[in-house]
């Protein structure tokens, strides 16, 4: 589904599959990108960092998130920043859909 100039219920366009996390492209530019994530229970994301920072916000359920090692719980309609090569992980408590943005430049440090 092209999304251009067209409303869309972003947590509808992901489905839970068992077993599995899956993610959707949404925007994929060269100055950033934004993916929507679908985590079945239980599912997560091994500990890895990234070269920019990027924004996480949560569509429904609840994510546990570990940035350089602290513990950080969010629910539905709560974001939290990824800061630039900070290493950080995921974890599904139970299922839950986030929309994740990243911004393609250098991190300022504030």
């Amino acid at each position: 589904m092209e999304l251009a100039a067209k409303k869309a219920m972003l947590a509808e366009l992901a489905e839970y599959q068992l077993n599995s996390v899956v993610s959707r492209s949404i925007l994929d530019k060269k100055t950033g990108t934004v993916t929507l994530f679908a985590f079945d229970k239980d599912q997560k994301l091994s500990e890895h960092t990234a070269p920019f920072d990027a924004l996480v916000y949560i569509l429904e359920g609840e994510c546990l998130i570990s940035i350089s090692g602290e513990p950080h719980r969010l629910g539905a309609g709560e974001a939290i920043i990824l800061p630039a090569n900070r290493p950080h992980a995921l974890q599904a408590p139970k299922r839950f859909k986030m929309l994740l943005v990243m911004i393609k430049s250098e991190s300022s440090g504030k």
